[in-house]
């Protein structure tokens, strides 16, 4: 007994003595947080007294991992837009600054995946893991560093790539009363990028929930969600995450653009996106202007637009093709925000109500729409093709106003009209319904050399599947000259009115 109790001494001498050692080598960390204390709330925003250092746009922290941005900094308090439920929030909870700017994860595990402006996943899914984050809000690139627009982006739809075609690159308003079919077209271009090596990020802001998840199941019905990105805000989610929505959607599709590829993004629909941020700035006691918008709600869409562009090969010659939706009232296209985004994009595709009613699908208004870039970014076999397309049509809807009075029409007025009908017929396509490029083309140089003329209207529809069937047996050589720059060959023409001519003879009326 005597000789253990030396050596219990001993390791008890030495256990307080590393104790000892390692308190004094023990260097505190002291860090600074700077915080702030809930003042008052109203819906989507929180007044916060102290945070002496907050910045513009600077993310802060509420209790329950609820997140804000400063948005207002006066000289007593911060007004802050909160991005998340703040129904357990209440004056007196204490706010933390965070140090950065919002920001959103970006990777390729998000292909494929529904997510809200957070990053945070609406899909049941595993939580997005990566490292790589990038502000939502970025400087559009340089003029330097932005290339002309030269590849087309076929969307399938005959009516838009022939006479409103657009380019890789290019930022294009779909604009329309509501229920005219706009979700319908940026689908249907989302489904018709398959194997065309293009990603696709749909943007649903401020949706009703039923809607989002029809777009998602059509995605994922027709395998396009494989190459996509679903960003979704809906319709009751604080105004806070609808204002974020797009530039955090924008930031996603950058990070894919600056590595080099083709990416498509939808804004569905930047009237939504509006609103939202004049509740906002209403609510923030921000003076109002027209409409009780402010002052800077055209600054808040030209500089989510501007992001979209072509880059120059020495920087990865990606592309982001935007498509903002606007909804018209009354088929006012002259309305504030719809003017506002038509002289910020590069032309419009207009759906009228009236070709709606009619049955007329997609109801895209010919005379209204353009496209201020696409045009040399189009298949140059579309440009022999689509000539004298529009100008027959314009003429057709003309004389057939008059018609319906009921006057007597000479034999020419009668010819364009009935060739007009069939233009009209062949530019309608069934929902997401996408045509490829050599079906199209086939269809067209038919149309404008008069081959469907002779062919009844109500038998139209199959006579058009018929020349599609004949056109997708060419073979892969022949096809691949459509995507060359030069013109159609004498040759190719009249190989194609040949293909045409035999697909039709059956349909043909006999006199």
């Amino acid at each position: 007994m005597s000789a253990a109790t030396p050596n219990l001494q001993d390791t008890f001498g030495n256990s307080f003595a590393a104790i000892a050692q390692a308190r004094e080598a023990r260097a505190p960390q002291l860090e600074l947080r700077e915080t702030g204390t809930v003042t008052s709330l109203s819906t989507g925003i929180a007044r916060v007294s102290g945070l002496p250092g907050v910045s513009y746009e600077e993310v802060v922290k509420f209790p329950g991992d609820l997140y804000g941005i400063a948005f207002n900094v006066d000289e007593d308090e911060v007004g802050v837009v909160l991005l998340g439920d703040y129904w357990q929030l209440h004056a007196g909870d204490e706010v933390e600054r965070r140090g950065h700017v919002m920001d959103v994860p970006v990777s390729a595990e998000l292909i494929g995946r529904v997510i809200n402006p957070l990053g945070r996943p609406l899909d049941g899914r595993q939580p997005i893991i990566t490292s790589v984050r990038l502000p939502i809000e970025r400087p559009a690139p340089h003029i330097m560093d932005r290339a002309p627009v030269t590849v087309p982006l076929q969307t399938g739809i005959k009516v838009i790539d022939a006479l409103v075609p657009i380019g890789r690159g290019q930022r294009e308003l779909i604009l329309g009363d509501r229920q005219t079919g706009k979700t319908a077209i940026a689908i249907a271009t989302i489904l018709n990028q398959k194997d065309q090596d293009v990603l696709c990020v749909y943007c649903a802001i401020g949706q009703r929930a039923s809607a989002v998840a029809k777009a998602v199941a059509d995605l994922r019905e027709n395998g396009a969600l494989e190459y996509t990105v679903v960003v979704v805000t809906e319709g009751n989610d604080p105004p806070g995450l609808s204002y974020i929505a797009p530039y955090s959607a924008t930031a996603i599709a950058e990070y894919f653009m600056e590595q080099g590829r083709d990416v498509l993004i939808v804004y569905d629909d930047l009237t939504h996106h509006a609103r939202a941020y004049r509740e906002l700035s209403l609510l923030l006691r921000r003076p109002p202007g027209r409409e009780a918008y402010p002052g800077d709600i055209f600054y808040i869409h030209s500089r989510l637009l501007e992001r979209a562009t072509h880059l120059r090969e020495e920087l990865g010659g990606g592309s982001l093709t935007a498509l903002p939706i606007i909804e018209t009232e009354a088929q006012n296209i002259a309305a504030y925000i719809p003017t506002n985004l038509i002289s910020i994009t590069d032309g419009q595709i207009y759906l009228a109500p009236n070709l709606f009613d009619l049955g007329i699908l997609p109801a895209i208004d010919v005379g209204k729409s353009v496209s201020r870039v696409g045009g040399k970014a189009q298949l140059a076999a579309y440009r022999t093709v689509t000539g004298d397309l529009k100008l027959g049509y314009a003429q057709f809807e003309e004389l057939e106003t008059f018609s319906r009075f009921g006057m007597r029409l000479d034999e020419n007025t009668r010819k364009i009209i009935e060739h007009g009908q069939r233009i009209r017929t062949c530019l309608k396509q069934a929902e997401y319904e996408p045509v490829p490029a050599p079906g199209q083309i086939a269809i067209l140089l038919a149309l404008t050399g008069g081959l469907f003329d002779l062919v009844p209207l109500d038998r139209m529809r199959e006579a058009e599947l018929a020349v599609r069937a004949a056109a997708a047996a060419w073979s892969a050589e022949f096809v691949q000259r459509f995507s060359a720059s030069e013109r159609l060959s004498d040759a190719d023409r009249a190989t194609i009115m040949q293909t045409a001519r035999a697909a039709l003879a059956p349909f043909l009326m006999t006199s």
